[in-house]
């Protein structure tokens, strides 16, 4: 077979450095613009995006050249370096290490983007430590909470 034909879509969610809420509405549009500047460039196919001041979330279809971690590293060092050049928060801005990625099939495709286009209305229901426990245990993927964040106290 000549070709390599896939349909990969996963969504990624990851928040900033010990949870701060420091993604002001005033230029997370801009935020969300450069990361999908990004995911452009690296020829993926962003489906959504959006997020809270604590966290975000990005729905992608991706193609198997692609490497999962490597973007996701690239978004994080690149959309942090911006929010930094264009002294966009006040306070010292950094993601979290890690993430959450969590695969879907083609039929769900709506279902997650409603999701995710809603972030701030599901929020108003849901604090986002048990909506990550929520994906971890629905994708069945073992966790101790102590590994999850890094909470400032």
């Amino acid at each position: 077979m000549p070709s390599t034909f896939s349909q990969i879509y996963i969504q990624v969610i990851f928040a900033v450095k010990g949870r701060n809420s420091l993604i002001h509405s005033s230029w997370e549009e801009e935020l969300y613009k450069y990361i999908t500047g990004i995911i452009r460039n690296k020829k993926q196919k962003l489906l959504a995006i959006n997020g809270m001041p604590d966290h975000i979330h990005f729905f992608i279809g991706m193609k198997p050249t692609c490497c999962l971690s490597d973007l996701v590293r690239e978004i994080k060092k690149s959309s942090n370096e911006f929010i930094k050049e264009k002294k966009l928060c006040k306070f010292k801005f950094q993601w979290q290490e890690g993430y959450g990625a969590f695969s879907y099939s083609h039929s769900s495709l709506d279902n997650v983007i409603d999701y995710i286009n809603n972030q701030k209305t599901h929020h108003k229901k849901q604090s986002f430590i048990d909506e990550y426990k929520q994906f971890l245990t629905a994708f069945e993927i073992e966790y101790k909470d102590e590994y999850l964040f890094e909470l400032i106290e």
